[in-house]
C-alpha cells in the first residue's frame, strides 16, 4: 500500500477525530511538506481542507436524511459546538444546517466524496540526473495558490512572460508551503543580483542544494501526471527523501510557450 494510500485510509477512518497534518504523515510515511504536494498533485485537494470537507459532507448527508440533534451530528463530525458546526457549515456549503435537514436532500451541495486513487495518473519516468546547484538568485511575479486553485496557474505565466525575452530560460517555482496546502507560485527569470528587478517583482534567493532532475517532454498540460509520479512511486521507492526547500520547474531556450510543447526540467531538491 503507498503512503498516499495509507494516508487516505486513515483520513476516511478519522476523519471525525481531532486529527492533524501530523498525524496523517506520520501514518503515510512522508514529510508534513512531502505530504502536502503529493497529495495536492494526486487529488487536486489540500489535505486539511480534504479532512473538513469530508466531515462536513457526511454530516449533511445526515442532516438530509432527518437527524432531529444538530448537535449530535456536529459532535460526530468532530466539532465541539453547535456554533462552531454551523459556521463551518455555512462557509462550505452557503447554507446553514437547519435548511438542509428542512429541505431533505443534498443536490444543491457541492458535496467531497471519498477518493479514490487515480492510477492513470502515473507514467513512466525516465531515471533522473543529480546535480548539485550553485545558489540561485530569481525574480518575477507570485500568487498564492492551493491545490484547489492551482489551474489559475498558466493566468499568472500570461502575466510574466511578456516581461522576458523570447527563448529565455525561465522558472516556475513552488515554495512557503503551509499546513494549510496553501503555497507561493513564482513565475521568475535568474538574475545577476537584484540591484535592477523591476518594482513590484519578488525576489527569491534558492541556497545551493542537491537536485533529482527529471524531463518532462510531453506537453504542459500533462506535466502533473510527471509530479505526481515522481512525488509518489519514483520519490518512496528511492530511498531519498524531498527537502523542505523550493522544488522549480525549467524552462529552457527548447520550450515553445505559445505551443506548450518543447520539454521541461523538474528539480527536486534533495535532502543530503
Amino acid at each position: 500500500m503507498s503512503y498516499l494510500a495509507k494516508a487516505l485510509w486513515y483520513i476516511e477512518s478519522h476523519y471525525a477525530d481531532n486529527i492533524s497534518l501530523d498525524d496523517i504523515a506520520q501514518v503515510g510515511g512522508a514529510s508534513r511538506c512531502h505530504l502536502t504536494r503529493a497529495f495536492g498533485l494526486a487529488t487536486g485537494h489540500s489535505v486539511m481542507r480534504y479532512v473538513r470537507a469530508r466531515r462536513l459532507s457526511e454530516a449533511a448527508r445526515a442532516l438530509a436524511q432527518g437527524a432531529q440533534d444538530i448537535l449530535a451530528v456536529a459532535l460526530e463530525a468532530g466539532y465541539g459546538s453547535h456554533e462552531a458546526f454551523t459556521r463551518a457549515f455555512r462557509e462550505q456549503f452557503d447554507v446553514t444546517p437547519e435548511m438542509v435537514r428542512a429541505q431533505r436532500h443534498v443536490d444543491n451541495l457541492a458535496l467531497v466524496a471519498a477518493i479514490r486513487m487515480d492510477k492513470t495518473l502515473s507514467v513512466a519516468l525516465e531515471a533522473p540526473r543529480f546535480e548539485h546547484a550553485p545558489a540561485l538568485l530569481l525574480a518575477g511575479l507570485v500568487e498564492r495558490y492551493r491545490a484547489e486553485t492551482s489551474a489559475g496557474i498558466p493566468a499568472l505565466w500570461q502575466r510574466f512572460l511578456p516581461h522576458v525575452a523570447p527563448a529565455s530560460v525561465v522558472y516556475g517555482v513552488c515554495c512557503n508551503n503551509d499546513d494549510a496546502g496553501n503555497f507561493d507560485y513564482l513565475c521568475a527569470s535568474e538574475v545577476a543580483d537584484f540591484s535592477s528587478v523591476p518594482d513590484g517583482w519578488t525576489r527569491l534567493r534558492i541556497a545551493p542544494r542537491r537536485y533529482a532532475v527529471f524531463r518532462h517532454r510531453g506537453h504542459i498540460s500533462t506535466i502533473r501526471a510527471t509530479w505526481h509520479t515522481l512525488w509518489n512511486a519514483w520519490l518512496p521507492q528511492s530511498g531519498l527523501e524531498a527537502a523542505d526547500a523550493p522544488d522549480f520547474e525549467r524552462y529552457g531556450p527548447q520550450f515553445d510557450p505559445a505551443s506548450g510543447v518543447g520539454g521541461v526540467e523538474i528539480w527536486l531538491p534533495l535532502k543530503e
